[in-house]
């Protein structure tokens, strides 16, 4: 029988982490929900996005779901207890993830405002690890140009090299992607910056706990993804 999981975003960024999840196993009936009547979420404030998250819990309240897949960083940051709360299953979030998979000291995080402003990557990691120094970057304006059907390469071009620097500036050793959105731009990101310097995708590491908690079965084999077991669902008319 397959798991019933719940994924959720504003968007398309939620899409890092379905497929992540549909790279490693197809036993899934995935409920995914874009929120795109309310993109962006990163620029609400505290009480907007814990006031959403309840309504994401009516959604899924009738879905028997077996866990949910946070794939918003700000929801995460700012409401994962009410997700933890109402829905009583377990959930799996980014943040809390991949604080546990960082190795380096000095530690750059791209993200929203609202994500930012919540401190809750910084006090993630160094929760888990000492002497970490970790440096936050607001990146307002990623989020509506990744959603563009058509890519303006020279609007990223300039909000990449507005982003990157502040950080680069710090000699990070390690960049975090704190949106779920910005993981779609990964191969555009990773020629502006020096080899040496990892780039971190969380939804991998979302999705390493998702497996130790959920195995995967026995003699699984991946062939190629597939979205026939999933069921899309968003909240703008069009």
């Amino acid at each position: 029988m397959n798991l019933k999981v719940g994924i959720f975003d504003s968007g398309i960024g939620g899409f890092t982490v379905l497929n992540s999840l549909l790279k490693k196993r197809k036993d899934v009936e995935v409920y995914y929900l874009a929120d795109t009547k309310r993109i962006p979420f990163g620029n609400k404030n505290f009480i907007e996005v814990r006031r959403i998250a309840k309504e994401i819990c009516n959604f899924y309240a009738d879905k028997n779901l077996d866990a949910l897949l946070i794939a918003c960083n700000t929801t995460n940051a700012c409401a994962l207890d009410i997700l933890e709360d109402n829905l009583r299953i377990p959930c799996f979030d980014l943040i809390n993830s991949v604080s546990e998979i960082v190795n380096k000291e000095i530690i750059g995080v791209l993200a929203t405002e609202t994500t930012v402003k919540s401190s809750y990557y910084k006090n993630a990691i160094s929760s888990k690890k000492e002497n970490m120094k970790i440096y936050q970057q607001e990146c307002p304006e990623f989020v509506s140009e990744i959603e563009k059907e058509k890519l303006n390469f020279g609007k990223l071009n300039y909000l990449a090299d507005l982003y990157l620097k502040p950080l680069l500036n710090k000699n990070i050793q390690e960049l975090i992607l704190g949106c779920s959105h910005y993981p779609l731009i990964y191969d555009f990101l990773r020629k502006k910056i020096d080899l040496n310097i990892k780039i971190i995708d969380p939804s991998e590491a979302l999705i390493k706990k998702f497996n130790e908690s959920f195995a995967i079965p026995k003699n699984y084999r991946y062939e190629s993804l597939s979205y026939e077991n999933v069921k899309f669902f968003v909240t703008a008319d069009k």
